[in-house]
């Protein structure tokens, strides 16, 4: 059953929360990922962006899934094995899922050998979210015990909901996002997505 409003919730808030709740697949993966017992979790990026925006063009089917993001942060369990382990029980518990598991707090033991330059260890799942490439998809959300919907939005929900892709600075260059405009297809996905070009890479002196 749905929470009561939040009276003290914001209008962009509640906006997304009523199209989270009427997302059943969405609803039915923050379910799945709950059960997981982690104590600092969400569920964010494509999937978050997939379903505000399909339900913003009035999509009747969810569009296709790359995978569903579980981030998580658990300093005390850097390994490959533990997120192994998380992913296992996710498949077994819901198969028809393109799961995905990362714990954010081991991000920088990877990083420079994925993206080419070393990055120091993020200190909470907030942090990790804020460094994601775009302001549009730096968001996450997931379910308290009473299925109350929590959002974690460093940088807002006005890129979001408003459909606006821009390059958020923080940890993805710029022909890292180049890139990913050309590979994620945006606007012939969503045609109402505005796409902000790629900042100029300054000349080598």
């Amino acid at each position: 059953m749905r929470p009561p409003l939040d009276a003290a919730a914001r209008p962009d808030e509640q906006a997304l929360r009523d199209i989270v709740y009427q997302t059943q697949w969405l609803m039915h993966a923050l379910r799945i990922a709950r059960s997981l017992g982690l104590a600092s979790w969400c569920i964010g990026a494509g999937p978050l962006r997939n379903a505000v925006w399909d339900h913003l063009h009035g999509y009747s089917a969810p569009s296709r899934l790359a995978d569903i993001d579980l981030a998580y942060f658990a300093p005390e369990n850097l390994t490959q094995q533990h997120d192994d382990a998380l992913l296992a029980a996710l498949q077994s518990m819901a198969p028809d899922l393109p799961w995905e598991v990362t714990n954010q707090a081991a991000v920088h033991l990877w990083f420079g050998s994925h993206f080419g330059h070393d990055v120091a260890p993020l200190r909470s799942l907030a942090e990790a979210i804020a460094t994601w490439p775009e302001y549009a998809t730096a968001v996450g959300i997931y379910l308290d015990d009473a299925d109350g919907l929590r959002i974690i939005a460093p940088h807002g929900l006005q890129d979001l909901l408003q459909m606006r892709i821009r390059h958020n600075p923080v940890r993805a260059s710029a022909e890292t996002y180049r890139q990913r405009t050309l590979q994620k297809r945006y606007q012939e996905r969503w045609p109402d997505v505005v796409v902000d070009p790629a900042p100029s890479t300054p000349p080598t002196p």
